[in-house]
């Protein structure tokens, strides 16, 4: 009866962390996964770039202020440098779904593609791709935090099953670690629904220089911070993140500008 109580314990126990880190990162997004078809990766983006443009045009006459409440808000992107299949991760902010869905904000995106007839000439140019809908930070911090990156580190994760609470602890302590080796915090986003990726992460770096600045870390300092973040050591972190997760990829990425 004790095992069964402990066990009920600390499923309670992850529940309400899992919640209460939603609840701190209440923003939602659509994150795009795209593949483009071969040989157009370059017509595909600058596809983007002008929709971006439209979209930019159509906030400046209708006198928005604020671009995140927008009913079409500006995207955040990169591109596929190493890893993954994808080419282009494109985060869409949402806010909301009662937000982004609002029968005005529904009407302003429909007139931007009947005006432009952007999705058929992008789906020409696609090969694959796949949407998840998330929980992540506040816009604005990530909007600030792209707008000082050139290089992306980006790893997503489906988690063991019961262990998607544990899994998200995990990446806050790999925080706690970047935190006191200098390194920049990752971002977490959390699913809601669509594609099978329970919990994705993304560090934004100046630069490749900067994303390995880590491997400079005296050995002893790296113990330290590991330690004082929860794991055993710094050659724990791995083989720690691995007992909740069922698969995972990496993606190193760049800023499109």
């Amino acid at each position: 009866m004790r095992r069964i109580a402990s066990v009920l314990a600390s499923v309670i126990l992850i529940s309400c962390w899992a919640s209460a880190q939603q609840s701190a990162q209440p923003f939602l997004y659509r994150a795009s996964l795209v593949q483009a078809a071969p040989g157009k990766l370059i017509e595909l983006i600058d596809i983007y770039k002008a929709r971006a443009a439209q979209e930019a045009a159509a906030e400046g006459k209708a006198g928005v202020t604020n671009a995140d409440a927008a009913p079409i808000a500006a995207p955040l992107w990169m591109r596929h440098s190493q890893g993954d299949r994808w080419d282009l991760l494109i985060l869409t902010p949402m806010g909301s779904y009662a937000s982004y869905f609002r029968p005005e904000a529904i009407a302003a995106r429909q007139r931007l593609e009947q005006a432009s007839g952007w999705e058929a000439r992008r789906k020409a140019n696609v090969a694959w791709e796949e949407d998840v809908f998330v929980f992540g930070p506040p816009v604005a911090n990530l909007r600030m935090a792209f707008a000082g990156s050139g290089f992306f580190h980006v790893e997503m994760f489906r988690s063991l099953a019961g262990q998607r609470g544990e899994l998200l602890k995990e990446r806050e302590m790999e925080n706690a670690y970047a935190r006191a080796i200098q390194q920049p915090d990752n971002f977490i986003f959390i699913r809601d629904q669509g594609a099978s990726w329970d919990v994705f992460t993304i560090g934004c770096f100046r630069d490749l220089k900067h994303y390995a600045q880590s491997a400079d870390v005296p050995r002893e300092a790296a113990e330290s911070a590991a330690k004082a973040a929860g794991f055993e050591s710094a050659a724990a972190i791995g083989p720690y993140l691995r007992r909740f997760i069922a698969d995972h990829h990496d993606t190193l990425a760049v800023a499109i500008r």
